[in-house]
């Protein structure tokens, strides 16, 4: 009998050191995410954030990191296009970039802005492909307009094919 009752002291010690060590791994790793936001991002001066308050701002902070990359993406590939033509050696236009990763589809569309086509039609193929648009945006820097377009596929089990999608998008804006 006493063995039964000690048993479940020792278990319910064990246990309760456990969720010790498990409350001081967490504690440390929220210091951890705390440290790395610069101080630029923080949105709170106290100097001290409750738990919720440092995934808020590490969240926000990787939201702003995801659209600087995207600036700094559509600055390189103004830079490398402009140097290209400088040199004689440019692209024709339309490009047509379709990167696929997982269920993700990124299309990366430059054409000159003497070039018509209709954005909805390219909404339209990835669509009728399978893939649901997710975000849209463009820019127009000098004669070229970039389109960047962010989608997921429907299905799981479908998936997307991108080089069908990239041929269907190659066929329509030219």
């Amino acid at each position: 009998m006493r063995n039964c009752h000690g048993g479940r002291a020792d278990l319910k010690l064990e246990r309760k050191l456990a969720e010790k060590y498990r409350r001081l791994h967490m504690k440390t790793l929220y210091l951890k995410l705390s440290s790395i936001i610069p101080a630029e991002h923080r949105t709170t001066a106290k100097d001290i954030m409750t738990k919720q308050d440092n995934l808020d701002q590490a969240a926000s902070y990787i939201k702003y990191l995801g659209e600087r990359i995207e600036k700094l993406k559509q600055r390189r590939l103004v830079q490398t296009s402009a140097a290209r033509n400088e040199m004689g050696t440019g692209y024709l236009l339309p490009i047509i970039e379709v990167k696929y990763q997982d269920l993700n589809l990124e299309i990366l569309l430059i054409s000159g802005v003497n070039k018509s086509f209709m954005f909805h039609e390219v909404i339209n193929v990835l669509e009728e492909e399978g893939a649901e648009v997710i975000h849209a945006s463009f820019s127009v820097v000098g004669d070229k307009i970039y389109h960047t377009i962010h989608s997921q596929a429907v299905s799981t089990r479908i998936g997307l094919e991108a080089s069908r999608v990239s041929e269907r998008l190659k066929e329509l804006v030219k």
